[in-house]
């Protein structure tokens, strides 16, 4: 090769070279919808670190089109249809009732739902091995703790025999988890009562009814209870019941007990299957995937302020306690 063409070839390699460096990063638009206010930092952190993992960067690669509901159910369809016109390139629904917004607004734009207690009643998917659809995610599967939740309170609470099961029968999670409670409380000897709501505004005359009628409370893991969280623990606080509910958010704001996954851990997962789509995965192709790293967590304040002893037994087996 002549010298000649050694400068043509080198020429050649460096501007090729220049004009890889010079194309510019693309950059991902993720919609994440919520249903309550504030949007959760803890689990919208996690989310984002799982990302950062797998190599997407808010700011750099990724821009994340935040809305919320705002605590008002009815405005997700709206809010899904923005981010729809957007043109957003996956949507992340955390709850039942916004996936479902979402699937509703969109059967081409990739879903990612993150924290759904039955994807498969909540006609979301066609099966949890294979999705179908556009529509994909992570199950908390919360349903089937309902057990282990009474059986923590028949702890905490000994003498325990009249426990309300509160829920609303709008969301489907609602009749898997009632089933599941009925089972656990023949076993513990425990009458079970259900108390059922269908709005916010249904959580006050509720709560009433539960001082008169129980001892304690198991709150359903339902999007309705954890968007309204605030009025909840003070609604239980005000009337002196124990309860137990599914997140760690709960006793950390000042509710007794929470036993269910470790949510933060699933939705640092729930980076994956959002990473994927990106790179060029179909959500029909990948499978529902469970949690597998579960707390339970309580609040020692609040057991004290309650007239409540915590036996050593159970503060051994928490993975956090609030003191």
């Amino acid at each position: 090769m002549t010298s000649r063409r050694i400068f043509l070839a080198s020429a050649g390699t460096l501007i090729l070279s220049s004009l890889a460096i010079a194309q510019p990063t693309k950059v991902w638009r993720i919609g994440y919808l919520a249903a309550g206010l504030p949007i959760d930092p803890l689990f919208l952190q996690a989310l984002l670190d799982g990302l950062r993992t797998l190599g997407y960067v808010q700011g750099q690669n990724i821009v994340i089109e935040y809305r919320s509901a705002e605590g008002r159910f009815e405005a997700l369809p709206v809010l899904a249809q923005e981010l729809v016109r957007l043109k957003v390139d996956v949507i992340v629904a955390p709850t039942t009732p916004v996936a479902r917004a979402a699937k509703g607004a969109s059967s081409s734009i990739p879903i990612v739902f993150t924290a759904v207690g039955d994807p498969l009643g909540a006609g979301l998917v066609s099966s949890l091995s294979r999705p179908g659809g556009n529509i994909t995610g992570m199950t908390d599967m919360g349903v089937e703790l309902a057990g282990k939740q009474l059986d923590l309170l028949k702890q905490l609470v000994p003498r325990l025999k009249r426990v309300g099961a509160l829920g609303d029968p709008a969301d489907k999670v609602w009749e898997l988890y009632w089933k599941e409670v009925q089972v656990a409380a023949r076993r513990l000897k425990i009458d079970i009562v259900p108390i059922l709501i269908t709005t916010p505004n249904d959580l006050e005359p509720a709560f009433a009814e539960l001082k008169r009628r129980v001892e304690a409370v198991l709150c359903a893991p339902q999007a309705i209870f954890s968007v309204h969280l605030r009025r909840v623990i003070d609604l239980t606080s005000l009337n002196r019941l124990p309860a137990i509910h599914e997140s760690r958010g709960y006793p950390d704001a000042g509710a007794l007990m929470s036993y269910g996954p470790d949510y933060v851990a699933l939705l640092r997962k729930a980076a994956r299957p959002v990473a994927k789509i990106l790179e060029g995965a179909r959500p029909a192709d990948l499978p529902v995937e469970q949690p597998t790293e579960y707390e339970f967590v309580i609040n020692l304040k609040t057991a004290k302020a309650l007239g409540l002893r915590v036996p050593q037994s159970l503060l051994a087996t928490a993975n956090k306690v609030i003191r």
